[in-house]
């Protein structure tokens, strides 16, 4: 009882409850909501701290920016979203609050894509190179554990493997540390309309996630420019639940040394034994690779397991033991 009044008094002023709507559009800084709200600094976060201590909203941190975000856990996460869908669109403050962000989004979005139009004839020269990218795509839904019911992927990059792979999960988070490519997959995401969805900044070697938080972690094109291939592997099997699959997409071996030079891959790819070395050595049970031949580059799919605990055995009853003699 004194937990929902709680609630409920957090959520019960017009402000908050401008915040809530926003919040469930984008995750948000104090001065995204300061430009979208038209109050001060000093305002805002008081209301933001309020909502946060209430357990209405969750923060977290991006590089040197704080943002908000509607709560994901338990009962909270349901009535918060209930709270925001009983809010009317049409209301003359929602309404102006979601134009101003849409305009600020739409900024940001011209930025990135200018970013990736900028790069994207050396990444349609290198995809001329290997498999149509969609084939990768449907080998990895195919290869979700089943029952999966949250991902996590690193390296997101555009945000497309979030697309295909969000809407079969329940909840998938994406991390990467370019903040071009995070406005751009947050963008591509809106999009597509996947809502289940989020895009963290984050480190591939210190995951911003607590221990087995994950039942599955694809890493996709993203070995080939790490520094240290096995520790970014060490630290996906470490966010990965028992039961859970780690799937690592990349380059076979291969003598494209210009990659090196044009494209700053670190890596001219990795042999099967050597990334399942790696898996074996985080915990995980290598499972069979899959390749895919390309016009100058193989690709590969290297699949982790970490095995769930084996359940004791059960012992049958005296009388029913008796009875099989």
């Amino acid at each position: 009882m004194d937990h929902l009044l709680t609630l409920l008094r957090a959520a019960a002023e017009d402000t908050r409850l401008r915040i809530l709507a926003l919040a469930a559009r984008e995750d948000l800084t104090v001065s995204d909501y300061v430009h979208v709200l038209g109050q001060s600094q000093p305002r805002v976060s008081r209301h933001l701290k309020l909502l946060v201590e209430a357990g209405l909203l969750e923060r977290f941190r991006e590089a040197q920016f704080t943002r908000f975000r509607l709560t994901t856990g338990g009962d909270d996460a349901a009535l918060v979203r209930e709270f925001v869908r009983r809010l009317d669109p049409k209301h003359a403050r929602i309404a102006a609050d979601r134009a101003r962000l849409d305009g600020l989004l739409q900024r940001r979005q011209t930025a990135a894509v200018r970013f990736f139009r900028d790069n994207a004839q050396r990444w349609d020269e290198l995809r001329a190179l290997h498999v149509a990218d969609r084939e990768i795509e449907r080998a990895l839904a195919h290869h979700l554990p089943l029952g999966a019911r949250r991902l996590l992927d690193i390296g997101t990059g555009t945000g497309r493997l979030l697309e295909v792979l969000a809407p079969k999960v329940e909840h998938a988070v994406g991390v990467d540390q370019s903040r071009e490519m995070l406005a751009l997959a947050r963008a591509n995401l809106a999009r597509a309309g996947i809502d289940n969805a989020e895009i963290r900044q984050g480190d591939m070697y210190a995951l911003p996630f607590e221990a087995e938080s994950f039942d599955v972690v694809t890493i996709h094109h993203v070995l080939h420019y790490a520094d240290d291939p096995s520790a970014a592997l060490a630290e996906a099997a470490r966010v990965v639940k028992p039961g859970g699959l780690v799937l690592v997409v990349d380059f076979s071996p291969h003598d494209l040394v210009e990659l090196k030079r044009e494209h700053a891959h670190v890596h001219l790819g990795f042999a099967d034994n050597q990334v399942q070395g790696w898996l074996k050595s985080a915990g995980l049970a290598p499972l069979e690779p899959i390749h895919f031949p390309g016009r100058r580059l193989m690709t590969g799919i290297w699949r982790g397991e970490r095995e769930a605990p084996a359940r004791a055995a059960v012992r049958p009853p005296a009388a029913i033991q008796g009875a099989s003699r």
